[in-house]
């Protein structure tokens, strides 16, 4: 017998997958534009939920004026629910989605 490793075939087996994507990429919180609340209502609503600067809350408020829509959150997927459903509690229009 010489030296020579085999070039015999080797089965490898399928990893299993379950169909699940994870990506590094967080959640994000979304608020929309709407023809009910002022301004200045929203801004309150941005700084007593998530801590931001009048100026980082106006900033956001301007975006979804302008914009239509402003990200104003991220994180975990538990997370974002919690924050939509408390901007729904104060009466804005918000919803979470995850960049693919």
């Amino acid at each position: 017998m010489s030296g020579l490793a085999s070039t015999a075939p080797v089965e490898v087996e399928e990893p299993i997958v379950d169909g699940r994507v994870t990506t590094d990429k967080p959640w994000i919180v979304v608020v929309w534009n709407d023809p009910v609340n002022l301004m200045a209502y929203v801004v309150l609503v941005l700084q007593k939920l998530f801590g931001y600067s009048r100026e980082k809350a106006t900033r956001l408020m301007l975006a979804v004026h302008h914009e239509g829509k402003a990200v104003v959150a991220e994180g975990s997927r538990e997370k974002c629910e919690a924050d939509v459903a408390r901007l729904h509690a104060h009466g804005l229009w918000a919803t979470m989605e995850h960049p693919s």
